[in-house]
């Protein structure tokens, strides 16, 4: 997969506490679902069976595992051809479903902290990893330089781990204050001296729902606006969980640049 024009990572939550309540799909919908991202303009899927929302309490790591081979098995059958990311922070996670499934990417909102085996995992899935900010910086008046030299290390430590493909995730609402999450998003920009694609996840987030005085579900046209903004800032995967109105920001944005 290239990154010349920007793409859309759909988000699939066999979860019954993620955030966003009509992001939760059961395993007996996971393949309609999973379709109709593809039909709408989704180049990547990303399941997750674990909620890291604020506040909410992980699941063992049994049953993280027992819904995610179940979701898996799903698309493997299903859409054996599909791009699928696993959401997950827990390196037994990473081995299994790296062995058991046909998964291409680790999307690790942790960024190997949470997990002290989730380094050596990665690297023995010789799979792309995306590596997230989640270090707690709420007590730093500007946190761009900070967040920016805490991945430019992680990076280093990957690729001399042998791991080449690292997609960047700077971490929205992970560890930052609502102002520290505008100013990394005002400095996005800035990321491309990471020479990493890079990942935008603020879906229906906090940041969107608190500055408007809105529910996650009456989140989507801030999130249409913030992911317009973040394609002109250099944003290279938008992950959402309205798939239809990302691939329609992401068209128009190419005619707009000519792309």
């Amino acid at each position: 997969m290239t990154f010349d024009t920007p793409v859309v990572m759909g988000i699939l939550n066999v979860t019954g506490d993620s955030f966003y309540a009509s992001s939760r799909v059961s395993c007996e919908e996971l393949a309609l679902r999973a379709k109709d991202m593809l039909a709408n303009g989704a180049s990547i899927l990303d399941v997750g069976a674990c909620s890291t929302r604020p506040g909410s309490e992980p699941v063992s790591q049994a049953e993280e595992l027992a819904r995610l081979h179940s979701a898996l098995d799903v698309l493997d059958k299903e859409l054996p051809d599909a791009v699928v990311s696993v959401d997950t922070f827990r390196a037994e996670v990473v081995r299994e479903c790296a062995k058991e499934h046909n998964v291409s990417i680790i999307n690790d909102v942790s960024g190997f902290d949470w997990d002290a085996g989730m380094f050596d995992a990665v690297v023995e899935s010789a799979l792309p990893y995306v590596l997230t900010h989640s270090l707690d910086v709420k007590a730093l008046p500007h946190c761009t330089p900070q967040v920016l030299a805490a991945l430019s290390q992680k990076m280093w430590q990957l690729h001399q781990s042998g791991v080449r493909d690292v997609i960047i995730d700077p971490g929205f609402g992970f560890g930052k204050t609502l102002e520290q999450n505008f100013e990394l998003f005002g400095n996005l920009r800035e990321f491309a001296m990471l020479e990493a694609p890079i990942l935008v996840g603020v879906s229906r987030k906090s940041m969107i729902t608190k500055t408007l005085g809105v529910t996650a579900g009456e989140a989507l046209q801030g999130t249409v606006a913030l992911n317009t903004m973040a394609l002109d800032r250099g944003a290279d995967i938008l992950r959402v969980h309205d798939v239809k109105e990302a691939a329609q920001v992401v068209a128009m944005w190419r005619s707009v640049n000519g792309i």
